[in-house]
C-alpha cells in the first residue's frame, strides 16, 4: 500500500537528519502529501518551507540540504531498497519522491493478500462511535431531505466500522410534542370529512393525501361507521396510530434503501418523567439553572453558547432541549465515547446549545460533533420540484427509489460534500450512458467481469506474483490510484464525510477505463495479457470494496 510506503519514508526522513543535524535543532513535524499532479512524484515534502525559520536559511538550500542528507542514507535502508527512483527538489523548497515501478507493483500484491479487506485497519481501536442520523419526525413519508442524510450516516458508518471503530447507527424517533399532536389532529380532521362531516384542520396540520389514507384506514380498523364514532375515540389514539403507521413506512422505507439501523430510540421512553428530572436534579447541582420571568432557564454561555437557554417555559411545559439533553446523557450512559450526530440546516443554530449541553453533562465538547447535511433540490425535466411536507407538496424518498433505483438515488446522494447544496437531476440519474457516474463506475466493474470471462474462454489465468511486465504509464497510474484507496478512506474519516469515496470511485472508473481503451488484456503475449488480467481483477476488488462501503450493488452485466 502507499501508505506503508509513506510512513516508511517518513521514517527514513526523520532519522537520517536527525543524525546529521546538531542536536539543539528540533525541526518541525515531517509530513508527506500525495501531489496533486503526477510529475511531482508520489510523495512531497515541505519540511524545508516549515524549516526556513529556524534554519535563517533559504527554504530552497535547505531542501538541496535535506535531500543530500536523504539519498545518502538510502543505501543502508533495507525497506526503501530499490523502492526510490529518485529524489529532487522543486521551488519554493519541495522535497519530491518517485517510487520504482518495482515498488509501486508491490501494491497489486496487497490487494490479491487482503481482498475484501484491502483497506481494512484497526486505527479506530474498537472505539465506540454512535452515528445518529435521519430521525425524522414520523409525521410524513421521508423526503429527500432525509434520504440524503439517510445515504451519508449510512455510507459514513460503513467507512468508521471499515477502519476499526465500532459504529452504531441510531435513528431518534420523536414521537413527542406539539408536532405529533398535530399529526393527530389532521388525521382525525380527515376522518370527520370522510364520514360526511365538515371540520377545519389545525393550524399547521398536514395536508398530504397520505393524512387521507391514514384516516381511512383508521376509520376500517376501529370499525368507525358514522360522526358519533368518532367522538367516542380516546383522542390519543388517533396521534398513537399515526405514529405507528408512518414509522411502519419508514422502516420500509429505509430498508428498501439499504439503510439498516442498529437501534430505534423513542423520545417517550427516554425522556421519561423521571429521566427529565434527573437531569434537572444534576444541573442544579452544578449551579447549571436559575428562574427568570418564571422560567427556567439553562446557563449555556457558561461554555460558549451566545446566550442562555429555557429548559422550562413559564407555563411549566418543556422545551426541546431539554429532552434532547436527557437523550444525549442516555447515548454516554451507554458507553458511546463519541457521538455523531448529523443534522439538517435549519438546526445550525442549535449546536452552540447541545455541544454546551454534553460539556454541563462533563464531557469533553470533542465528543460530540454535529454534522450539517445540506438540502438536496430534486429536478425533473430541468424544473425543480418544490417540497414542504405539510402541505404535502414532495417527492419523497419512495418515489425517488421506484423512479431511479437504489444505487442510483444512494449515489446521487452523495455526489457533493455534506456541506454543499445538492441537485439532484432524476433524468440523469436513469441514464445508462457515461455520463450518469454511477453508472460509469458500476459499468468497470462489470465490464472486468466480462474480461474474465473471456480470460477463461481464452484459456488464460492471473498472474499470481511478479508483474514485472506492468510498466506502461497507464498501466502504472492505475496502480498508483489502486494504491491511494486505504489513504482516501481516511480522509473521508477526518472530514467525517463519504464524499471522497464516491469522488475516488469515479476518478478509479476512469483510470480504469483509459488503461483498457490503451490496452489490450487479452492478447497475444501470453505473459503480459495474465498481469494485464491480475492488475484488472486487482482493480476489480477495490471497485467493489468501494461500492459496498457506499451500500452500492457491484453488477456483473450492465
Amino acid at each position: 500500500m502507499l501508505s506503508n510506503l509513506r510512513e516508511q519514508l517518513k521514517k527514513h526522513l526523520e532519522q537520517s537528519l536527525k543524525k546529521k543535524l546538531p542536536a539543539t535543532v528540533n525541526l518541525p513535524s515531517i509530513e508527506l502529501d500525495i501531489p496533486a499532479e503526477k510529475i511531482h512524484g508520489e510523495f512531497s515534502c515541505n519540511i524545508a518551507l516549515k524549516s526556513a525559520k529556524l534554519l535563517q536559511k533559504s527554504p530552497i538550500a535547505i531542501a538541496e540540504q535535506f535531500c543530500a542528507i536523504v539519498e545518502q542514507a538510502l543505501p543502508a535502508n533495507t525497506q526503501l531498497n530499490g523502492k526510490i527512483a529518485k529524489i529532487e527538489v522543486k521551488k519554493p523548497g519541495f522535497i519530491n519522491f518517485f517510487l520504482t515501478p518495482a515498488a509501486l507493483r508491490e501494491i497489486i500484491t496487497d490487494i490479491f493478500r487482503d481482498g475484501n479487506n484491502y483497506g481494512r485497519s484497526t486505527h479506530g481501536q474498537d472505539k465506540k462511535v454512535q452515528v445518529e442520523f435521519v430521525s425524522a419526525n414520523p409525521t410524513g413519508p421521508l423526503s429527500v431531505a432525509h434520504a440524503r442524510q439517510a445515504a451519508v450516516g449510512d455510507a459514513l458508518a460503513n467507512v468508521l466500522n471499515f477502519i476499526g471503530f465500532k459504529a452504531s447507527r441510531e435513528y431518534y424517533v420523536n414521537d413527542g410534542g406539539n408536532q405529533i399532536n398535530l399529526l393527530g389532529e389532521s388525521i382525525k380532521c380527515r376522518a370527520v370529512e370522510l364520514l360526511g362531516g365538515t371540520a377545519e384542520l389545525p393550524e399547521n396540520g398536514y395536508q398530504g393525501e397520505y393524512v387521507k389514507d391514514m384516516a381511512k384506514e383508521f376509520i376500517a380498523k376501529a370499525k368507525i361507521e358514522n360522526l358519533a364514532d368518532i367522538n367516542k375515540q380516546d383522542p390519543v389514539s388517533f396521534k398513537n396510530y399515526g405514529v405507528d403507521h408512518l414509522l411502519g413506512v419508514i422502516r420500509k422505507d429505509l430498508e428498501d434503501f439499504n439503510v439498516h439501523f442498529d437501534c430505534w430510540t423513542h423520545e417517550t421512553k427516554v425522556a421519561t418523567k423521571d429521566s427529565i428530572n434527573a437531569i434537572l436534579d444534576l444541573l442544579q447541582k452544578k449551579g447549571l439553572l436559575y428562574e427568570k420571568d418564571s422560567a427556567l432557564w439553562f446557563r449555556s454561555t457558561d461554555f460558549g453558547d451566545d446566550k442562555d437557554r429555557v429548559v422550562r417555559k413559564s407555563d411549566g411545559s418543556y422545551t426541546y432541549l431539554l429532552p434532547d439533553i436527557v437523550y444525549h446523557r442516555n447515548k454516554y450512559d451507554r458507553g458511546f465515547e463519541k457521538l455523531i450526530n448529523l443534522w439538517g440546516p435549519d438546526h445550525h443554530g442549535y449546536i452552540p446549545r447541545i455541544k454546551a449541553a454534553a460539556q454541563a453533562l462533563g464531557k469533553s465538547p470533542d465528543s460530540l460533533t454535529v454534522l450539517i447535511v445540506q438540502l438536496a433540490t430534486i429536478y425533473r425535466d430541468g424544473k425543480p420540484v418544490s417540497m414542504s411536507t405539510r402541505r404535502g407538496e414532495f417527492i419523497s424518498l419512495r418515489e425517488v427509489i421506484d423512479e431511479v433505483g437504489v444505487d442510483a438515488a444512494r449515489f446521487f446522494f452523495l455526489m457533493r460534500h455534506i456541506n454543499a447544496h445538492l441537485d439532484f437531476d432524476l433524468e440523469l440519474a436513469k441514464k445508462e450512458t457515461p455520463e450518469n457516474p454511477v453508472y460509469y463506475i458500476q459499468y468497470a466493474h462489470a465490464r472486468i467481469h466480462s474480461i474474465n470471462k473471456k480470460a477463461q474462454e481464452a484459456g488464460l489465468k492471473q498472474r499470481e506474483n511478479s508483474f514485472s511486465l506492468l510498466n506502461a504509464p497507464e498501466e502504472l497510474d492505475l496502480i498508483k490510484k489502486l494504491g491511494s484507496f486505504p489513504d482516501m478512506l481516511f480522509v473521508c474519516y477526518h472530514e467525517l464525510d463519504p464524499y471522497a469515496l464516491m469522488q475516488y470511485l469515479h476518478e478509479l472508473a476512469m483510470v480504469f477505463h483509459k488503461f483498457y481503451d490503451q490496452h489490450r488484456v487479452i492478447g497475444e503475449d501470453t505473459n503480459l495479457s495474465s498481469e494485464r488480467l491480475a492488475l484488472a481483477n486487482a482493480t476489480k476488488i477495490v471497485l467493489a470494496n468501494g461500492l459496498r462501503l457506499l451500500g452500492l450493488s457491484t453488477p456483473e452485466r450492465m
